[in-house]
């Protein structure tokens, strides 16, 4: 059973706890009315009671809202916990798979130390982790850090990433790391 159908029943069963409790006091207030020995007092009472009545009714209404949105609150609160709970252990590896990224620049690597970098890829991969392509694109300070500003090659390269010094990764959709990248001007 899912968290959402759990919250569906637990929902559906404090409601009819609510309903099962209004029909209680209203039962309780029928079996015990209260003499006052006149007709006039007893309407008073009856009004006053009926008021006081609806009073609790209100503030148990509330209170149960209230609960359920603390619920509501709490579950989504957890919910974005687990999803970037791996936030610091991916910005942790992160410097590995640079040192990996420069090893393949400037020297081959054997089968194995290749077979080890992609089960690595592929595992960040599988738990959310994208590289960002940034060489090429458009400059966006919302996704790049600006190292450098070089004159551009060509015209069409202005005010694009010319060169990417160190790569930006996504955890999902949130950022871990601005790409660090070099300007055309």
């Amino acid at each position: 059973m899912s968290k959402k159908e759990q919250l569906e029943q637990e929902d559906v069963t404090l409601k009819d706890q609510a309903a099962g409790q209004e029909a209680t006091e209203a039962d309780s207030a029928a079996e015990n009315p209260v003499d006052t020995g006149t007709d006039g007092s007893q309407e008073n009472e009856l009004a006053a009671l009926k008021a006081q009545y609806d009073e609790l009714k209100d503030k148990f209404l509330r209170q149960f809202a209230e609960f359920e949105n603390y619920k509501k609150r709490t579950l989504k609160e957890k919910i974005d916990l687990m999803k970037s709970a791996a936030q610091d252990t991916m910005s942790a590896l992160l410097p590995v798979l640079d040192d990996f990224d420069r090893a393949g620049k400037n020297e081959n690597f054997s089968e194995g130390v290749q077979l080890v970098h992609s089960k690595l890829l592929h595992a960040l991969k599988q738990k959310g982790l994208e590289a960002m392509d940034s060489t090429g694109q458009p400059f966006d300070p919302e996704l790049h850090e600006a190292v450098t500003e070089i004159p551009a090659p060509s015209e069409d390269m202005k005010g694009k990433v010319i060169d990417t010094i160190e790569k930006g990764f996504k955890l999902g959709d949130k950022i871990i790391r601005f790409a660090k990248v070099v300007v055309g001007k």
